[in-house]
């Protein structure tokens, strides 16, 4: 694959159960380690990128949860509103109107900066150092695609992503425009692949 350009990222949100006792991240670690194996983890899959989020979480804090993978989303999301499991670091997007209408907590979301879509939770970065995870989208063509295409590509990927109307509905997802060049999003790639090799090797996941 040969990278275009990068599009946005969409930040997880490590978010409980209100049943959990613990409105911070670190009381959520110290709840776990004092229940290890007992605080159940919803995920939509194995392999995507809320189950790695969590995984990361845990190689990063020695906490150890038993994870529940859902095919999808919704389903896992119908068992954190019923308490059957406690904790999901899912995509703003599907998470957020939960919190909102105040069923379910955020505790922090899983960027480097905080999210304007949920001001008053911190990162999860402000107490686990050095944690960052996010899901986020971008553009790659065939490796042997000629250059001129590329960069045709990239000039209208950018030009979408400064306009007015693409900038807010990626606020609204509660989103941030990623840009840069083929080159910048290359690096991302390189990066990123490197950083969830280690999680899916420490986490033992597979897809099934």
């Amino acid at each position: 694959m040969a990278p275009v350009g990068g599009l946005m990222r969409v930040p997880n949100v490590m978010t409980v159960h209100p049943s959990v006792p613990a409105k911070t991240v670190q009381e959520f670690i110290d709840h776990a380690k004092a229940n290890p194996g007992k605080v159940n983890l919803a995920s939509s899959g194995n392999g995507t990128s809320v189950h790695l989020s969590a995984e990361l979480f845990m190689a990063m804090t020695g906490v150890k949860m038993t994870h529940v993978p859902y095919r999808g989303s919704n389903p896992a999301l119908t068992d954190m509103l019923s308490g059957q499991v406690q904790i999901m670091f899912d995509n703003m997007p599907s998470i957020l109107p939960h919190i909102k209408a105040g069923k379910l907590r955020a505790l922090a979301v899983t960027t480097e900066a905080r999210s304007a879509r949920l001001p008053d939770a911190p990162t999860v970065g402000d107490t686990v150092k050095g944690y960052e995870a996010s899901a986020w989208f971008g553009m790659g063509v065939p490796a042997k695609t000629p250059s001129e295409v590329i960069a045709t590509l990239n000039k209208a990927i950018t030009e979408v992503l400064v306009d007015p109307k693409m900038k807010a509905r990626l606020a609204e997802l509660g989103g941030t425009e990623m840009g840069g060049t083929p080159a910048d999003f290359g690096k991302i790639v390189a990066s990123e692949t490197e950083k969830w090799r280690k999680g899916v090797e420490f986490s033992g996941a597979s897809v099934e």
